[in-house]
């Protein structure tokens, strides 16, 4: 598929990418799968709260009973949503930081790779440079070469022309 082989610059900066993706879509997938797990957790038991609730209202014998009741519900509902928020504001800020060390850890051998690959990239331009200037010389050395015998060809033809031949005279 390609004519040339990858560089080792290259190739170590390519490796030093995925491994830092690698990690960061690891950190991120584990936050994600506690973050949907707590989800589950907290709609598991607003289900299971709002049937015995549902329940409990249903067997109230009057409508005073039924609001006590339901004022008194209402309270441990929030608060259980106020708790989940706050877990997911911690494992939220966890993951963040988790992501950030990730990124801090990497970044040295990324930078490092990177700076790799432009030098290799460079020696790469400089010595095609060199070939490139080298193949015009050699062109321009065999052109002038070309020209030069040109010229002394004609100039020879020239002065042959000019000069009397063996047995002639000059008038």
């Amino acid at each position: 598929m390609f004519s040339q082989a990858i560089a080792p610059a290259i190739k170590t900066h390519l490796e030093a990418q995925l491994a830092f993706l690698t990690e960061l879509s690891m950190k991120t997938f584990d936050a994600i799968q506690k973050l949907s797990q707590m989800q589950l957790r907290l709609a598991k038991e607003l289900s299971e709260e709002m049937s015995n609730n549902g329940q409990q209202l249903l067997a109230a014998k009057s409508m005073s009973e039924f609001a006590t009741l339901a004022a008194g519900q209402l309270h441990p509902t929030l608060e259980k949503i106020r708790d989940h928020q706050q877990r997911v504001s911690t494992l939220l800020a966890n993951a963040n930081a988790d992501i950030t060390r990730v990124a801090e850890s990497h970044m040295p051998e990324a930078s490092r790779t990177a700076a790799a690959v432009a030098d290799e990239l460079v020696r790469a331009a400089s010595e095609e440079t060199e070939k490139a200037t080298q193949r015009q010389r050699a062109a321009l050395d065999k052109l002038s070469e070309t020209a030069r015998l040109s010229i002394d060809g004609i100039t020879q033809q020239h002065l042959s022309a000019q000069s009397p031949a063996p047995g002639q005279q000059a008038h």
